[in-house]
């Protein structure tokens, strides 16, 4: 069988390294908020080309605790409208409700998947304040479009990149492009840690210093709590790892490009849809996603040749009882989206023989099977 992703061998590259950081933090008898969680922010925050990074515990806080803060800040007020794509994964709304705000759902272009200029154009009312903008599968949305948009409307951007560590447009990373950045370390991130973890990045200090104290219980200073936080910390262990891992991220993506690009070259199945690509700098290929009208068949007929596939994603935000508020919306692009895409093994650890075995069994998929 052919994993989907195997975690195991991917870390294995790294093991001794891994180890010696696990060690070095067990004997050091400091485990939260220490020099490797500080090492981590800086390194991170020079990669993204960022003034700072902020850890936090996962990707949804990091999200979540952005909004908290600007809200702290006085820039966003309850109520308040947050454009979204409407075919992200759930997260990414889940923190615009958690603060009160007003998630405002739109269609994506269908050819990127992500987040459409046009639609953010005509989804802006008076209460719009903040654009959140998701990089679908590991390739930046049109961020230059995005920030003009948001400028001519006075609105804050926030992005979601919990899926492209690494992608940039003109040398510009991910992280980078809006007022700050959400990141998610979640072990099958392209930069993943080895349990959950996330950080912020902004080039606002205050913002910064405000969503540090959110997740550390509101306090600036112990037993001294400024506002109603949270405890949401990037631990020294997982600090570490990521430390380990970060030093061979751009290698990773280029082994993940040129899988990437095989599969586009190599593939021909008029009833499979390919992914498509801007920049190549643009994409960093964290899932390859093709589209079919007969997914369930598709998904049969890889399975039947040794090949694991996952659903990214399967049942669309507002289609989830948990926003049945939603329920009556429709968005014909997402959900016809849903309803096809099929994500097909692009791991580090794929081998030139997986590879053609998963080119060839694309290749001979017939849509009636």
């Amino acid at each position: 069988m052919i994993n989907f992703l195997d975690l195991k061998k991917i870390n294995r590259r790294y093991s001794l390294e891994l180890k010696e950081a696990c060690a070095r933090v067990i004997d050091s008898g400091w485990y939260i908020g220490g020099q490797e969680l500080s090492n981590f922010e800086q390194e991170f925050a020079n990669y993204c080309g960022t003034k700072f990074c902020v850890g936090v515990a996962n990707g949804l806080d990091a999200l979540t605790l952005t909004l908290r803060a600007w809200k702290e800040m006085g820039k966003l007020s309850e109520g308040d409208e947050v454009i979204v794509p409407a075919n992200t994964y759930i997260a990414s709304i889940l923190a615009i409700s958690e603060n009160r705000l007003t998630p405002v759902l739109v269609e994506p272009d269908p050819e990127t998947y992500n987040i459409s200029a046009d639609s953010i154009e005509k989804a802006i009312t008076p209460r719009t304040k903040v654009i959140l903008a998701v990089h679908l599968y590991g390739q930046l949305a049109d961020m230059p479009a995005l920030c003009r948009i948001a400028q001519k409307h006075n609105l804050l951007v926030l992005e979601d990149s919990a899926q492209s560590h690494g992608a940039s447009i003109d040398g510009r990373k991910s992280g980078n492009w809006g007022h700050a950045s959400g990141f998610s370390f979640y072990p099958g991130k392209n930069l993943g840690a080895l349990g959950d973890a996330g950080a912020v990045t902004t080039n606002d200090e205050d913002l910064a210093s405000v969503v540090r104290a959110l997740g550390n219980y509101g306090s600036y200073k112990k037993y001294e709590n400024q506002y109603k936080g949270v405890n949401s910390r990037l631990d020294e262990i997982q600090a570490a790892m990521l430390r380990v891992k970060l030093n061979y991220i751009d290698n990773e993506i280029n082994e993940r490009r040129k899988l990437a690009n095989l599969y586009l070259q190599e593939v021909k199945n008029n009833s499979i849809y390919l992914p498509r690509v801007s920049l190549e700098e643009q994409h960093v290929w964290h899932l390859f996603v093709v589209q079919t009208k007969n997914r369930d068949g598709l998904k049969e007929h890889l399975q039947a040749n040794g090949i694991q596939t996952l659903i990214h994603y399967p049942i669309p935000a507002h289609r989830q009882n948990a926003y049945k508020d939603l329920a009556a919306q429709s968005y014909p692009i997402t959900e016809a989206i849903h309803e096809r895409v099929l994500s097909v093994p692009l791991s580090i650890e794929t081998t030139e023989e997986e590879a053609e075995t998963i080119i060839k069994s694309l290749n001979n998929f017939q849509a009636a099977d």
